[in-house]
């Protein structure tokens, strides 16, 4: 049924659950894997001031450091549990992009036939506002999204 999972991933307790449904399914089905992990862009509001430029730059820096060793960290483990099942996995970590956008994309390029993705589940007010990048993935897509709750 499903050859090829995209997995998405944050690292968070939460999106281990997702990850770890997603890698049965794909275990199960005889699917491949593509994990992926998102880190948006630098915030905006850190350029002001008069010496943002060099402040900033130092912090962008550091931004962009520590998300890449945080990225490697989360698809490192997410790649050893896929080794462990005999799961086939590959791991992505896109920079700079909405996590909604880059799942997306990744998904379309990786010619992905599932998302699995993990949800708090919140509804009315709470989900306007913290927003939720699985709702904005799953009303965008043509591709079945998985949600793990």
């Amino acid at each position: 049924m499903y050859k090829h999972i995209l997995i998405a991933t944050d690292g968070s307790e939460l999106a281990g659950k997702g990850v770890a449904h997603g890698l049965e399914l794909a275990k199960g089905l005889g699917a491949a894997v593509t994990f992926v992990t998102v880190s948006e862009p630098f915030p905006a509001l850190a350029w002001g001031g008069a010496m943002a430029g060099y402040v900033a730059a130092d912090e962008l820096t550091n931004y962009q450091e520590s998300a890449r060793k945080y990225a490697r960290e989360v698809l490192d483990k997410c790649k050893a549990e896929a080794d462990a099942l005999g799961v086939s996995a590959k791991t992505l970590h896109v920079e700079n992009k909405a996590p909604a956008e880059a799942i997306l994309d990744t998904a379309r390029a990786e010619g992905c036939d599932l998302i699995v993705m993990a949800s708090h589940g919140r509804r009315g007010f709470g989900r306007l506002v913290l927003g939720s990048q699985t709702a904005e993935v799953v009303s965008l897509t043509q591709i079945p999204v998985l949600v793990v709750r």
